[in-house]
């Protein structure tokens, strides 16, 4: 049987500073000797952590050697993320002996193995995005330029917020919706009312903002929210973008616009030159990278996996070998599963 591949990493790792290691009768280095001349050797230490420990020591340490090779521009990345995790849980404890206590109660035996563990999730993270974006084709790019990409546009709304709360009904909750729907209707009723009068869109909008909306940062402005595009404020106002890109400068909505916030009228008044081809193909990349990983996770294993062969991995020890081959075909069935 093949084994033993990893043990001298082990042992240095375990022993290291402790001088000369004594060795069995058979040869055999020991990890832990007792008075009676027994011993513990690191032959069965490695057995006994391999089926217990060893299949997660082992893929974090391959992870960390290939991550940390392919993409050793990432490095200090990684160790400042880990370090800011372990800053950040610090502050919930008292003391450090607190917060070993608590990481040793999960499976950690000390500070550092759960900051490597952060550390090796940030460098899969680093490459899984790298390989996604790789793999973005030229027609996607353009693709998504063509139907995803927006100029700047100067947009004002108008914000509804429905009157829920958690202790209301079903019933209760829904006739609030409705509500705020009938507030946004009545909004771009007096909108059609002023554009068949003639009247200025632009002031009647304002008059409008400053009476119904519920965005206390806009409404006494008109309901300005400036020159913005896809990602400018939060995601809750990407609609707002997508929504104004098909009106024409001095349009409306003549439609509810619904988002997480509530409900809008906007009104589009100035459209700026949209980004170069060329200018926008990393933005695009990494949008549409993003996209593809939300609908399908299984291209994290394939990352993984993608990269672990780029280097040719080999395990030497047939016991792990079969354990990690186990593993990562658990892996592959339980993303498949979560996408279908």
């Amino acid at each position: 049987m093949k084994k033993k591949v990893f043990v001298l990493g082990v042992v240095a790792l375990l022993l290291c500073g402790c001088g000369k290691i004594p060795t069995l009768s058979n040869g055999d280095e020991a990890v832990v000797t007792f008075k009676d001349g027994a011993m513990i050797s690191a032959n069965d230490f490695y057995e006994e952590i391999k089926n217990n420990y060893g299949l997660t020591t082992l893929v974090n340490m391959i992870d960390k050697y290939v991550f940390d090779t392919e993409f050793a521009d990432e490095i200090d990345n990684a160790n400042n993320y880990a370090d800011a995790i372990i800053d950040q849980y610090m502050t919930t404890y008292e003391t450090e002996e607190a917060f070993l206590s608590a990481l040793q109660y999960s499976g950690y035996q000390t500070i550092d193995a759960f900051r490597n563990v952060n550390y090796v999730s940030y460098m899969q993270n680093a490459a899984v995005e790298t390989y996604v974006q790789d793999n973005v084709t030229d027609e996607e790019l353009q693709e998504y330029y063509e139907n995803d990409v927006y100029p700047d546009m100067t947009i004002s709304h108008i914000l509804i917020t429905p009157d829920v709360t958690d202790d209301m009904t079903d019933e209760e909750q829904e006739e609030a919706e409705t509500a705020a729907q009938e507030t946004i209707q009545t909004i771009i009723d007096a909108l059609n009312e002023a554009r068949d009068n003639g009247d200025d869109i632009e002031e009647t909008f304002a008059n409008l903002a400053a009476e119904y909306s519920e965005d206390d940062d806009t409404k006494d402005d008109g309901g300005n929210l400036g020159e913005i595009n896809i990602g400018s404020l939060s995601s809750s106002y990407d609609e707002l973008v997508r929504a104004a890109s098909s009106l024409q400068d001095g349009e409306y909505s003549t439609e509810v616009i619904t988002t997480e916030l509530g409900y809008h009228v906007i009104l589009k008044t100035d459209t700026g030159e949209k980004a170069s081809y060329d200018d926008s193909v990393d933005s695009m990349r990494e949008a549409i990278a993003d996209e593809k990983l939300s609908a399908d996770s299984s291209l994290i294993v394939e990352a993984i996996r993608y990269y672990r062969d780029l280097y040719e991995l080999d395990i030497i020890d047939s016991e792990m070998d079969s354990q990690y081959g186990i593993y990562m075909n658990n892996l592959i069935n339980s993303y498949s599963n979560t996408n279908s």
